[in-house]
């Protein structure tokens, strides 16, 4: 890697500092790891320069949230007929790419009632266009914890919704994940509705820097109580300046994703580890041709200097 060194790349990630006690090298294989991106890191690029910077950049996946700020797939041109869907295919075949997750928008934590089945129907069509993509995964959100609705309800109301999307995906290839992702962010809430669901169509995104951000929970830890659920992960990075959350590069910053990164490593995971580059939420942060192309780098280097071959 040309503009990292050792030196540096360890001290601007002291997680890496507890790496060896988390995960021992005989562990890992540098071939099974994969790479994607999500589209939300780059809000006004058209699926062709999404595709080929993605192959430019040894990325082999591609985790869709949006596309030139459309965030329902079903209305994006690239998937709106089955003719569009037929050549948007070729086109990642052509190019060696996967689709790895759909990520929707919708969510699960509402009453009975019109915005409720709104979102389980956004869902319902993801899961419909993900399997006319032959992509594995949609992710849908919990989301918050209503302060005018009892907590446990809303708990319950999050594992209804996940049952019936599993049993809408029966018959399928395709698996519906929730993120942790909002007021959904402790180890034992996300367990809890994991156990309530019960289904072997749904399962968890891990993003271990949503969850650790709030609750401190060293991730090792929460791995362990995730493990039998996660499908799929988002890694991202941070710092806090001022009181306030910055996104930072991967390795900039003060989270300690690298030891969720190891534990997934150390625990077998074979599915892609996706860089989460929230540029349409915050526009402030780097550009994507910056934060996109040196994820891989950063991801490599930590592989080629932890990871025995």
């Amino acid at each position: 890697m040309k503009n990292i060194t050792r030196r540096n790349f360890v001290k601007a990630t002291s997680s890496l500092l507890a790496l060896t006690a988390v995960a021992p090298t005989s562990y890992f294989k540098k071939k099974e790891q994969l790479l994607s991106f999500s589209t939300l890191g780059c809000p006004d690029w058209s699926f062709q320069k999404i595709v080929d910077f993605a192959v430019a950049n040894e990325y082999s996946g591609l985790e869709l949230r949006g596309i030139l700020r459309q965030m329902d797939l079903t209305k994006c041109p690239e998937f709106n007929s089955a003719a569009a869907i037929a050549d948007t295919r070729k086109l990642m075949s052509d190019k060696g790419l996967k689709f790895v997750d759909l990520g929707s928008s919708a969510t699960m934590h509402f009453p009975e009632g019109a915005e409720r089945q709104k979102n389980l129907d956004e869902a319902k069509r993801f899961i419909d266009l993900a399997q006319q993509l032959s992509c594995p995964y949609i992710r849908v959100f919990p989301n918050n914890f209503p302060k005018d609705q009892d907590k446990k309800t809303t708990m319950d109301l999050i594992a209804k919704g996940l049952v019936e999307l599993g049993a809408y995906a029966k018959g399928s290839n395709v698996m519906v994940l929730m993120e942790t992702h909002g007021d959904l962010v402790h180890a034992a809430d996300v367990v809890t509705i994991m156990q309530t669901a019960a289904s072997s169509k749904v399962g968890l995104v891990w993003d271990i820097v949503n969850m650790w951000s709030v609750t401190k929970e060293p991730p090792a830890q929460v791995y362990q109580k995730l493990k039998p659920y996660i499908h799929h992960t988002h890694i991202k990075d941070l710092k806090m300046v001022d009181g306030k959350e910055q996104y930072t590069l991967l390795g900039k910053g003060e989270a300690p994703v690298f030891e969720g990164i190891a534990a997934l490593l150390k625990g077998g995971y074979k599915e892609y580890y996706s860089f989460e580059w929230e540029k349409l939420w915050h526009p402030e942060i780097a550009a994507p041709e910056l934060a996109l192309a040196d994820y891989p780098k950063t991801m490599h280097y930590f592989f080629d200097t932890h990871i025995s071959s």
